[in-house]
């Protein structure tokens, strides 16, 4: 997440607080289902300031990375647009964006 200098930061520990549940639920799928209970791994999140010479027209940026499934390939779209209308209920935020990428991966974390 890319965030500008602008955004509180009680409003940068909210989206970190809400983050994980939202975008696990937007994520689910069949070959994936979501518990509620997250574990070690499942989610990370990054904090990035935009720096002097970044350009962004939105005061926040939000970028996914989930595992590629055909499910999530088949409505990607609505995904992210619920997403996003999620986030801006829990956060009140405004002028921010979601991108939600799905590459095919694998992940291991080992024991």
């Amino acid at each position: 997440m890319t965030y500008a200098p602008a955004v509180p930061e009680t409003q940068l520990r909210e989206l970190g607080s809400v983050l994980p549940h939202l975008v696990s639920l937007a994520v689910e799928c069949p070959e994936e289902p979501y518990d509620g209970d997250l574990q070690p791994g499942d989610v990370e999140i990054r904090f990035r300031p935009l720096g002097p010479l970044n350009r962004s027209g939105l005061t926040v940026v939000i970028e996914i990375k989930s595992k590629w499934s055909a499910s999530r390939e088949a409505n990607r779209q609505e995904r992210v647009d619920a997403l996003h209308t999620d986030i801006r209920a829990a956060t009140g935020l405004v002028d921010f964006g979601v991108h939600l990428s799905l590459p095919s991966g694998a992940w291991s974390q080992g024991d």
